[in-house]
């Protein structure tokens, strides 16, 4: 576990994580990771052992009050109360698939607007999790670039994407439920470029990963990246999740026109983070690849994608395109989907086709962008 020294986050108890501090004054405990609850309940006087016995309760389905934590004594409660919270995300706009996928829309405290899917499948819930309100990466093919950048979400407002998801789950009708009545696992694939925010992220992964937390598991938990080469290293230093790299091209020319981040981080640069990558011997990087119609879906794409990745512990993941109005490219046929497929697997590739979800509720990949409360449809 990463060890916070209570020195170094003092910062946290006086600003809470920027000028929206001002609606609410006092300090969000969801934000603070076990080590950080620490320093808090020190600052209050109180014994190290109180933190692990909060952190206990703040995340436990139905606890919104101090006054519910019944194994601290009294006056502790009531010094919580006055100066801290629990916070949550109330009431979100729902809207649901035709295939089962239910896409959030969560108000924070400023009122901007973020928003979550929830992929169900029979053995198994994932909920793909935003970092960021809008985006600033500005990929081309994203519907999300077109919001442009407006801030980094907090670790409580990552986290309290995957509380929510849990309570929807919990509240659904058991007919009703696709898969089980708990969110299983993480992708780091919604609004925002996680290690853009890498600092929160990792907060937020401490605390999913906290056995007093939300005790999730690293290796259902994926990070997913355009390439930001300069942070990829801190993350594999400092957790233990998953990687997956959106690479959409085999040359920096065409990769240059769809993200402009190569223009930054050339291709090769990116593939040399990825070989530098610190991993466990089993476990491999996550390639993922949209498929636009006569751009970069060729036989030689194919090939030659199978060529620059040849050096490195790898999968891929081909996503045809979801289209979107408003933005010019196009999905290729289905017979050429499995023709670029074939081409990779013969290679030697775990190659696998993303069958897309939620495009009805325009809940699919690169399909997230912030809506009107009248344009989303309570479920």
């Amino acid at each position: 576990m990463l060890k916070w020294p209570c020195l170094g986050i003092s910062h946290l108890f006086r600003k809470d994580f920027g000028p929206y501090k001002r609606m609410n004054p006092k300090t969000d405990l969801r934000n603070l990771t076990q080590d950080e609850l620490v320093c808090y309940v020190e600052s209050l006087g109180q014994p190290a052992f109180r933190a692990r016995q909060i952190m206990s309760w703040l995340y436990r389905p139905g606890i919104t009050d101090f006054s519910q934590m019944t194994d601290l004594a009294k006056n502790f409660r009531l010094l919580l109360a006055e100066n801290a919270r629990i916070s949550q995300f109330k009431d979100p706009l729902l809207q649901q698939s035709q295939d089962g996928c239910v896409k959030f829309g969560f108000t924070l405290d400023d009122g901007k607007l973020i928003e979550s899917v929830l992929i169900p499948e029979p053995d198994r819930n994932t909920l793909c999790v935003s970092s960021q309100v809008g985006c600033a990466m500005n990929c081309s093919f994203c519907l999300t670039a077109t919001m442009g950048f407006t801030r980094n979400l907090t670790p409580s407002e990552i986290v309290n994407q995957v509380c929510a998801a849990g309570d929807f789950l919990r509240n659904a009708p058991k007919s009703k439920r696709i898969g089980p009545d708990r969110v299983t696992n993480l992708v780091f694939m919604g609004m925002g470029e996680p290690l853009n925010n890498l600092d929160n992220l990792i907060k937020a992964i401490s605390i999913l990963t906290e056995q007093r937390g939300l005790d999730m598991t690293n290796r259902r938990i994926t990070v997913s990246t355009c390439g930001i080469v300069s942070k990829m290293l801190e993350l594999g230093e400092k957790t233990d999740v998953n990687l997956a790299i959106s690479l959409h091209a085999v040359d920096d020319t065409t990769r240059n026109s769809l993200m402009p981040v190569n223009n930054r981080y050339s291709l090769e640069e990116l593939l040399q983070a990825c070989r530098d990558y610190p991993m466990a011997k089993r476990k491999r990087i996550m390639f993922e690849y949209i498929l636009l119609q006569g751009i970069n879906d060729s036989d030689e794409n194919a090939y030659e994608l199978a060529r620059i990745l040849r050096d490195i512990p790898c999968k891929i993941n081909l996503l045809p395109y979801n289209e979107s109005p408003g933005l010019p490219y196009k999905s290729p046929s289905r017979n050429r989907v499995f023709a670029f497929q074939k081409i990779v697997r013969d290679k030697g590739y775990s190659v696998f086709i993303r069958t897309s979800r939620g495009e009805d509720i325009s809940a699919a990949c690169g399909q997230l962008a912030k809506q009107k409360e009248n344009e989303v449809q309570d479920a």
